[in-house]
Protein backbone atom coordinates (compact mmCIF):
# COMPACT_ATOMS: atom_id res chain seq x y z
CA UNK A 1 0.00 0.00 0.00
CA UNK A 2 1.34 3.29 -0.68
CA UNK A 3 0.19 6.91 1.00
CA UNK A 4 0.61 10.16 -0.41
CA UNK A 5 3.63 11.26 1.25
CA UNK A 6 1.74 14.15 3.07
CA UNK A 7 -0.95 11.48 4.86
CA UNK A 8 0.40 11.83 8.52
CA UNK A 9 0.07 7.73 8.81
CA UNK A 10 2.44 7.27 5.90
CA UNK A 11 6.03 8.26 8.69
CA UNK A 12 4.38 5.07 10.47
CA UNK A 13 4.09 2.69 6.91
CA UNK A 14 7.65 3.37 6.58
CA UNK A 15 8.83 2.28 9.76
CA UNK A 16 6.87 -0.62 10.23
CA UNK A 17 8.06 -1.52 6.32
CA UNK A 18 11.08 -1.47 7.58
CA UNK A 19 10.67 -3.92 10.33
CA UNK A 20 10.60 -6.18 7.70
CA UNK A 21 6.53 -6.14 6.80
CA UNK A 22 4.63 -5.76 3.63
CA UNK A 23 1.37 -3.36 4.36
CA UNK A 24 -1.50 -4.23 2.89
CA UNK A 25 -4.16 -1.63 4.18
CA UNK A 26 -4.50 0.82 6.47
CA UNK A 27 -7.44 0.74 8.77
CA UNK A 28 -7.16 3.43 11.45
CA UNK A 29 -5.12 6.14 12.70
CA UNK A 30 -6.18 7.62 15.53
CA UNK A 31 -4.87 9.69 17.82
CA UNK A 32 -2.65 7.34 19.78
CA UNK A 33 -2.24 4.80 17.66
CA UNK A 34 -2.11 3.11 14.18
CA UNK A 35 -4.10 0.04 12.71
CA UNK A 36 -3.17 -1.72 9.72
CA UNK A 37 -3.11 -5.21 7.83
CA UNK A 38 0.25 -6.64 6.97
CA UNK A 39 2.52 -9.65 6.50
CA UNK A 40 6.13 -11.20 6.15
CA UNK A 41 7.16 -12.73 3.44
CA UNK A 42 5.76 -16.10 3.23
CA UNK A 43 3.35 -15.87 6.16
CA UNK A 44 -0.44 -14.55 6.48
CA UNK A 45 -1.68 -11.32 6.77
CA UNK A 46 -2.21 -10.11 10.36
CA UNK A 47 -3.43 -7.26 12.10
CA UNK A 48 -0.65 -4.72 13.34
CA UNK A 49 -1.39 -2.53 15.77
CA UNK A 50 1.49 0.50 16.83
CA UNK A 51 1.70 2.86 19.00
CA UNK A 52 1.87 5.84 16.98
CA UNK A 53 -0.89 8.19 16.40
CA UNK A 54 -2.52 11.69 14.87
CA UNK A 55 -0.90 13.32 18.30
CA UNK A 56 2.75 11.98 17.95
CA UNK A 57 3.09 13.80 14.18
CA UNK A 58 4.37 17.07 15.20
CA UNK A 59 7.30 15.95 17.46
CA UNK A 60 8.67 13.99 14.28
CA UNK A 61 8.56 17.03 11.88
CA UNK A 62 11.45 19.59 12.14
CA UNK A 63 10.19 22.70 14.61
CA UNK A 64 10.23 25.56 11.51
CA UNK A 65 7.59 23.03 9.31
CA UNK A 66 5.49 22.21 12.19
CA UNK A 67 3.20 25.20 11.48
CA UNK A 68 2.65 24.60 7.87
CA UNK A 69 1.86 20.76 8.82
CA UNK A 70 -1.26 19.44 7.57
CA UNK A 71 -3.57 18.98 10.73
CA UNK A 72 -1.12 21.47 12.71
CA UNK A 73 -4.27 23.38 14.03
CA UNK A 74 -5.68 19.65 15.28
CA UNK A 75 -3.03 17.83 16.32
CA UNK A 76 -2.18 17.37 20.03
CA UNK A 77 1.45 19.16 20.75
CA UNK A 78 2.58 16.87 23.49
CA UNK A 79 5.65 17.29 25.05
CA UNK A 80 8.26 14.87 26.28
CA UNK A 81 7.21 13.61 29.02
CA UNK A 82 3.56 13.33 27.29
CA UNK A 83 4.84 11.14 24.70
CA UNK A 84 6.87 8.82 26.94
CA UNK A 85 3.35 8.24 29.20
CA UNK A 86 1.63 7.56 25.58
CA UNK A 87 4.57 4.67 25.23
CA UNK A 88 3.63 3.57 28.64
CA UNK A 89 0.07 2.82 28.16
CA UNK A 90 0.37 1.61 24.94
CA UNK A 91 3.36 -1.38 26.24
CA UNK A 92 1.18 -1.83 29.49
CA UNK A 93 -1.48 -2.93 26.87
CA UNK A 94 0.60 -4.90 24.84
CA UNK A 95 2.13 -6.49 27.76
CA UNK A 96 -2.00 -7.09 29.28
CA UNK A 97 -3.24 -8.46 25.72
CA UNK A 98 0.10 -10.96 26.09
CA UNK A 99 -1.03 -11.98 29.45
CA UNK A 100 -4.48 -12.71 28.13
CA UNK A 101 -3.15 -14.37 25.16
CA UNK A 102 -4.62 -17.99 24.99
CA UNK A 103 -7.85 -17.02 26.93
CA UNK A 104 -11.02 -18.57 24.96
CA UNK A 105 -12.33 -15.73 22.77
CA UNK A 106 -10.42 -12.82 23.19
CA UNK A 107 -8.08 -11.82 20.50
CA UNK A 108 -4.37 -13.06 20.98
CA UNK A 109 -1.21 -11.09 20.60
CA UNK A 110 1.02 -13.27 17.77
CA UNK A 111 4.32 -11.06 17.79
CA UNK A 112 5.34 -7.85 19.10
CA UNK A 113 8.61 -5.44 18.81
CA UNK A 114 10.37 -2.45 19.97
CA UNK A 115 11.36 0.47 17.62
CA UNK A 116 13.09 3.69 18.25
CA UNK A 117 9.80 5.98 18.06
CA UNK A 118 6.76 3.44 18.52
CA UNK A 119 5.81 -0.31 19.41
CA UNK A 120 4.11 -2.65 18.24
CA UNK A 121 2.46 -5.79 18.11
CA UNK A 122 -0.03 -8.02 16.05
CA UNK A 123 -3.36 -10.21 16.01
CA UNK A 124 -4.79 -12.65 14.07
CA UNK A 125 -7.17 -10.90 10.84
CA UNK A 126 -10.86 -11.53 11.92
CA UNK A 127 -12.43 -12.33 8.15
CA UNK A 128 -16.44 -11.60 9.94
CA UNK A 129 -15.10 -7.70 10.76
CA UNK A 130 -16.71 -6.85 14.21
CA UNK A 131 -20.03 -6.80 15.98
CA UNK A 132 -21.08 -3.45 14.05
CA UNK A 133 -22.84 -4.93 11.25
CA UNK A 134 -25.73 -6.69 13.60
CA UNK A 135 -25.79 -3.45 15.02
CA UNK A 136 -26.87 -1.76 11.75
CA UNK A 137 -29.06 -4.38 10.30
CA UNK A 138 -30.49 -6.54 12.92
CA UNK A 139 -32.58 -9.00 11.71
CA UNK A 140 -35.30 -11.76 13.60
CA UNK A 141 -33.09 -14.38 11.69
CA UNK A 142 -29.84 -13.14 12.95
CA UNK A 143 -30.79 -12.94 16.68
CA UNK A 144 -29.44 -16.48 17.26
CA UNK A 145 -26.59 -16.06 15.43
CA UNK A 146 -26.02 -12.90 17.13
CA UNK A 147 -26.91 -13.98 20.49
CA UNK A 148 -24.64 -16.76 19.73
CA UNK A 149 -21.28 -14.51 19.29
CA UNK A 150 -22.31 -12.28 22.65
CA UNK A 151 -22.00 -15.42 24.36
CA UNK A 152 -18.94 -16.13 23.51
CA UNK A 153 -17.67 -12.48 24.10
CA UNK A 154 -19.35 -13.05 27.85
CA UNK A 155 -16.87 -16.70 27.66
CA UNK A 156 -13.97 -14.41 26.97
CA UNK A 157 -14.78 -11.16 29.38
CA UNK A 158 -15.42 -13.91 32.34
CA UNK A 159 -12.24 -15.23 31.53
CA UNK A 160 -10.36 -12.28 31.88
CA UNK A 161 -12.01 -11.67 34.91
CA UNK A 162 -10.55 -14.54 36.04
CA UNK A 163 -7.34 -13.23 35.27
CA UNK A 164 -7.62 -9.86 37.46
CA UNK A 165 -8.47 -7.91 34.25
CA UNK A 166 -11.12 -5.86 33.56
CA UNK A 167 -11.48 -4.99 29.89
CA UNK A 168 -13.91 -1.08 30.54
CA UNK A 169 -14.15 -0.45 26.79
CA UNK A 170 -17.06 -3.45 26.00
CA UNK A 171 -19.21 -2.08 22.56
CA UNK A 172 -19.68 -3.36 18.99
CA UNK A 173 -16.38 -2.76 17.52
CA UNK A 174 -14.32 -4.65 19.76
CA UNK A 175 -15.77 -7.54 19.54
CA UNK A 176 -14.39 -9.63 16.22
CA UNK A 177 -15.96 -12.37 14.32
CA UNK A 178 -14.06 -15.06 13.10
CA UNK A 179 -15.72 -18.34 11.67
CA UNK A 180 -18.63 -16.93 13.15
CA UNK A 181 -17.67 -16.91 16.37
CA UNK A 182 -17.06 -13.77 19.12
CA UNK A 183 -13.64 -12.33 19.94
CA UNK A 184 -13.48 -9.74 22.41
CA UNK A 185 -10.40 -7.38 21.47
CA UNK A 186 -8.76 -4.14 22.41
CA UNK A 187 -7.20 -3.93 25.83
CA UNK A 188 -6.31 -0.71 26.21
CA UNK A 189 -8.28 0.74 28.86
CA UNK A 190 -7.61 -2.51 30.62
CA UNK A 191 -7.13 -2.32 34.51
CA UNK A 192 -5.05 -5.39 35.75
CA UNK A 193 -4.75 -6.31 39.05
CA UNK A 194 -5.58 -4.25 42.22
CA UNK A 195 -3.99 -1.21 41.35
CA UNK A 196 -6.07 1.83 40.40
CA UNK A 197 -5.57 2.43 36.76
CA UNK A 198 -6.74 6.19 34.93
CA UNK A 199 -8.69 9.01 36.18
CA UNK A 200 -11.16 8.50 38.97
CA UNK A 201 -13.85 10.03 36.55
CA UNK A 202 -14.77 9.59 33.21
CA UNK A 203 -17.62 11.74 30.77
CA UNK A 204 -20.23 9.49 30.15
CA UNK A 205 -20.76 6.81 26.95
CA UNK A 206 -23.76 5.26 25.97
CA UNK A 207 -21.57 1.68 27.18
CA UNK A 208 -20.36 2.84 29.82
CA UNK A 209 -21.62 1.69 33.38
CA UNK A 210 -22.62 4.60 35.87
CA UNK A 211 -19.80 4.67 38.32
CA UNK A 212 -17.22 5.31 35.89
CA UNK A 213 -18.56 8.98 37.22
CA UNK A 214 -16.61 8.07 40.27
CA UNK A 215 -14.55 5.36 40.19
CA UNK A 216 -13.46 4.36 36.69
CA UNK A 217 -9.91 3.66 38.17
CA UNK A 218 -11.01 1.26 40.20
CA UNK A 219 -13.67 -0.56 37.74
CA UNK A 220 -14.76 -4.20 38.65
CA UNK A 221 -16.10 -6.56 36.84
CA UNK A 222 -19.50 -5.64 37.34
CA UNK A 223 -18.60 -2.81 35.04
CA UNK A 224 -18.44 -5.41 31.75
CA UNK A 225 -21.02 -6.76 33.28
CA UNK A 226 -23.36 -3.71 32.59
CA UNK A 227 -21.35 -2.59 29.33
CA UNK A 228 -22.43 -5.93 27.75
CA UNK A 229 -25.57 -5.69 29.16
CA UNK A 230 -26.12 -2.58 27.10
CA UNK A 231 -24.63 -3.80 23.99
CA UNK A 232 -27.57 -6.76 24.05
CA UNK A 233 -30.00 -4.37 24.38
CA UNK A 234 -29.50 -2.53 22.31
CA UNK A 235 -29.03 -5.15 19.92
CA UNK A 236 -32.63 -6.83 20.78
CA UNK A 237 -34.76 -3.67 21.19
CA UNK A 238 -32.98 -1.39 19.10
CA UNK A 239 -32.41 1.47 21.45
CA UNK A 240 -30.50 1.35 24.45
CA UNK A 241 -31.39 1.31 28.21
CA UNK A 242 -33.38 3.65 29.60
CA UNK A 243 -33.28 4.91 33.79
CA UNK A 244 -35.65 2.85 36.01
CA UNK A 245 -37.10 -0.50 35.75
CA UNK A 246 -36.50 -2.22 32.28
CA UNK A 247 -39.47 -3.52 29.80
CA UNK A 248 -38.14 -5.80 27.39
CA UNK A 249 -40.70 -7.46 25.52
CA UNK A 250 -38.32 -8.05 22.98
CA UNK A 251 -35.84 -9.93 24.31
CA UNK A 252 -35.90 -13.77 25.23
CA UNK A 253 -37.82 -14.64 28.68
CA UNK A 254 -34.74 -16.67 29.31
CA UNK A 255 -32.34 -13.78 29.09
CA UNK A 256 -34.95 -11.43 30.25
CA UNK A 257 -33.90 -11.42 34.17
CA UNK A 258 -30.31 -11.51 34.02
CA UNK A 259 -30.44 -8.56 31.61
CA UNK A 260 -32.79 -6.82 33.68
CA UNK A 261 -30.49 -7.12 37.01
CA UNK A 262 -27.10 -6.83 34.50
CA UNK A 263 -28.42 -2.96 33.74
CA UNK A 264 -28.64 -2.45 37.62
CA UNK A 265 -26.99 1.21 38.39
CA UNK A 266 -25.80 -0.31 41.78
CA UNK A 267 -22.56 -2.88 40.37
CA UNK A 268 -23.37 -5.08 43.91
CA UNK A 269 -26.60 -6.04 42.78
CA UNK A 270 -25.70 -6.81 39.09
CA UNK A 271 -24.76 -10.98 38.09
CA UNK A 272 -21.47 -12.09 37.19
CA UNK A 273 -20.71 -12.24 34.00
CA UNK A 274 -21.08 -16.32 33.79
CA UNK A 275 -24.49 -15.55 34.84
CA UNK A 276 -24.88 -13.58 32.05
CA UNK A 277 -23.12 -15.63 29.53
CA UNK A 278 -25.16 -18.91 30.47
CA UNK A 279 -28.76 -16.69 29.63
CA UNK A 280 -27.16 -15.57 26.22
CA UNK A 281 -26.49 -18.99 25.70
CA UNK A 282 -29.51 -20.80 26.49
CA UNK A 283 -31.21 -17.66 24.72
CA UNK A 284 -29.12 -18.46 21.32
CA UNK A 285 -29.95 -22.29 21.39
CA UNK A 286 -33.99 -21.42 21.54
Amino acid sequence: MKLDPMHPAAWVLDHVTDSGFHVHDLLAFTRASTLLTASRPGSDMVVLKAGFGSNHVLAQMDPDSRPAAYGFYWYAQMTEAERALTRQDFRYERDTTLAASGTPHVAALLEHGDGDHFDWYTMPLADGGNFRTFMVSPQAADHARGLAILADVATGLHALHQHGIVHRDVYQENILIHDGVGMITDLGAARRGTAARGPASRSPEVHWPPEYATTYDRATPAADVYSLAVLVHRYLCGDIPRLGPAELPDVPAALRPVLAASLATDPAQRPDMAALRDALRTAADR
